[in-house]
């Protein structure tokens, strides 16, 4: 948050690998460090519980596979819950969208010059998924969590547009 020129609202998590002294005045939640929840999972369940719109989490990359999948599992987490969802890194971003019958999932990206769009289900598959604006489209297709189908897609234009009828879709922007 220092590095970005962001003052935080609320600092909440068990510290156990934070050396770092939050600033006086910033409120802070801490959690025992022995718990079920991560603390990105803590973080999320108090953007629901207060009636968010929005989770973006940053620092979720790298470092440790499990913590990332843990971290992605969280997005889904929140994405169930009703929250936009993304994790974002200086060569990665990520974003969970979720579709319902009722409520198609959807979202709009700008290009992104030099990066992939990758596609993958993350629930056991996703129905009903449309694509514009990228090289390789999909119309009213479906994408399963057991094969790697829409890796590695490129931008045919300024923008692409993604729906996903029925699902959780893990859409991932990469640096190439």
């Amino acid at each position: 948050a220092w590095e970005e020129g962001l003052l935080p609202d609320l600092v909440v998590g068990d510290f156990d690998s934070c050396g770092l002294r939050v600033a006086d005045g910033i409120p802070v939640l801490k959690y025992p460090v022995e718990k079920d929840d991560t603390d990105t999972m803590i973080g999320i369940r108090y953007a629901v519980e207060h009636g968010m719109k929005e989770v973006v989490i940053y620092c979720g990359l790298g470092g440790r596979l499990d913590h990332t999948f843990a971290n992605l599992q969280a997005m889904a987490f929140a994405a169930e819950h009703g929250l936009t969802a993304s994790l974002k890194s200086n060569d990665t971003m990520v974003y969970m969208l979720k579709g319902g019958q009722a409520n198609p999932g959807y979202i709009r990206l700008d290009e992104r010059r030099g990066w992939s769009v990758s596609l993958f289900s993350f629930s056991s598959r996703c129905e009903h998924i449309t694509t514009k604006g990228l090289k390789y489209p999909l119309t009213d297709d479906m994408l399963v969590n057991d094969f790697p189908l829409g890796v590695s897609n490129e931008w045919a234009e300024e923008w692409v547009e993604i729906t996903v009828g029925e699902g959780l879709l893990l859409i991932i922007l990469s640096k190439k």
